[in-house]
């Protein structure tokens, strides 16, 4: 098994400051690099992937006056540059992270609406067991009200769109959600195999096309 990557800076760092006295204990301090973050977390604790998911929410949610908006964009892209693993996605829903982070789809801030749609995207890109949990959290129908609300924002609605493919490509719970949600919004509710990419890239184009060309 590969020794892990703080492991060995760790490793490096120690000889680095062993080796140039070892052979002269009377040599003065050899000069060598600092010590590197993930390897000090390896010696003395650090905030884990989790604690960093839950502190990039919490800035999210944060009333303070001092986060600003730019603040929370942030927050956000941190958070998205976690979940582009897999493990973590899937603690989305162990850190009950899923209410707050749907909760974002109705922010009065465009940036904030657009980024979360950004990060459930993300979170649930060929990964069932998140596509699952989104789902089981009511974030299909959200997905879709968002992507054919002809008051939201194109970009937010594009982003919105990117969500929902990835929410229901080979996942029939969630396609069937889409549709039926689809239906109540007098759009065609006709059932589609999510299995089939050529039918998802049908509704899906259909639905991009439409934000593209929204005033």
């Amino acid at each position: 098994m590969a020794m892990p990557p703080a492991m060995n800076e760790l490793l490096k760092w120690s000889v680095e400051n062993s080796t140039a006295t070892a052979a002269d204990p009377n040599a003065p301090p050899p000069q060598t690099r600092a010590l590197p973050a993930d390897a000090m977390n390896v010696l003395f604790g650090g905030p884990s992937d989790a604690d960093l998911m839950k502190a990039s929410i919490w800035a999210v949610q944060s009333t303070d006056p001092e986060v600003t908006i730019e603040d929370k964009v942030i927050a956000f892209d941190n958070f998205e540059q976690l979940i582009e693993n897999l493990d973590n996605a899937n603690n989305i829903e162990v850190l009950e992270l899923w209410k707050p982070l749907l909760e974002f789809l109705g922010h009065e801030e465009k940036e904030i609406r657009k980024m979360a749609a950004w990060c459930i995207g993300t979170a649930v890109q060929n990964n069932e067991k998140s596509q699952k949990s989104m789902l089981k959290e009511g974030g299909v129908p959200l997905l879709v009200k968002m992507c054919v609300n002809e008051k939201e924002e194109k970009d937010v609605r594009r982003k919105a769109v990117y969500a929902l493919s990835s929410a229901i490509r080979n996942f029939q719970e969630g396609m069937d959600a889409a549709t039926e949600q689809l239906g109540k919004l007098g759009r065609s509710s006709e059932k589609i195999d999510a299995a089939d990419m050529d039918a998802c890239d049908v509704l899906i184009g259909g639905l991009r096309e439409e934000a593209a060309n929204a005033a």
